[in-house]
């Protein structure tokens, strides 16, 4: 796959990958979102694939051989650059912890360990309308190349190729108000808004505001503090 150019400077619209704790069980819902890694520059390139696993028998009484049979199609993959740059503060450590934060999406974490099911996070990387560069799915490798530094040592520059691959789960279900596909998203909370209120504008049912609250480990409904970032399932989770 293709690797990305440098960031794409300023825009209205911010990219960002969404760092959530693994879930528990079978579950197919990402856990309690960690943190959200928001980019400094929105990438100028992404690449991103799709196969699909079809099977040849050879037959000898055929001289073309059998019809292929469709086994299946493969998890989605996606490639790209993260460029990091902080040299307008040559004495600042910002590209250093955000390189850390990047890097810890391999690492197992400590409630998955406790849950005795040990996982990297889970990761949703989002960037406004893109619906199809956004599925849920785990980070399997980072490189990390740094290409300036300050005078202490410390890198003000660095760029990062991210590879992501999906973590396939059901097929979508359809908006119960709306009748559309929908997606697992990310909702950053407002003034005025409740567990309820999300539920009913999400799934048209406002009893279905548990789910949400088990999908970001939420053990009073009542606070719901502005800037808080939720993760809401999707319909077909919500239903099952």
């Amino acid at each position: 796959m293709a690797s990305s150019g440098k960031g794409a400077g300023k825009s209205l619209v911010r990219a960002s990958l969404a760092i959530h704790e693994p879930p528990v069980g079978t579950s197919t819902t990402p856990g309690a979102l960690m943190r959200t890694f928001s980019f400094e520059f929105n990438p100028a390139q992404l690449s991103l694939s799709q196969r699909a696993q079809w099977k040849a028998t050879p037959t000898a009484a055929v001289r073309d051989g059998s019809k292929p049979e469709f086994m299946g199609a493969e998890p989605r993959e996606m490639t790209l650059e993260i460029f990091l740059d902080s040299s307008t503060k040559p004495t600042g450590n910002t590209v250093l912890k955000k390189v850390e934060s990047l890097l810890g999406c391999c690492e197992v974490t400590a409630k998955s360990i406790a849950a005795d099911q040990p996982s990297p996070p889970w990761v949703v990387f989002q960037w406004g309308s893109f619906s199809t560069a956004r599925f849920t799915a785990y980070v399997s490798s980072i490189e990390a190349s740094y290409t300036l530094f300050g005078t202490t040592g410390v890198p003000i520059r660095a760029t990062c190729q991210v590879q992501l691959h999906e973590i396939p789960g059901k097929t979508k279900g359809q908006n119960p108000t709306s009748g559309a596909l929908t997606a697992q998203r990310v909702h950053r909370v407002v003034a005025g808004d409740s567990l309820q209120s999300l539920a009913w504008r999400e799934y048209g049912n406002a009893t279905a505001w548990r789910a949400i609250a088990e999908a970001n480990d939420i053990d009073d409904p009542a606070t719901l503090p502005s800037g808080t970032e939720l993760v809401l399932p999707a319909a077909e989770e919500v239903r099952h």
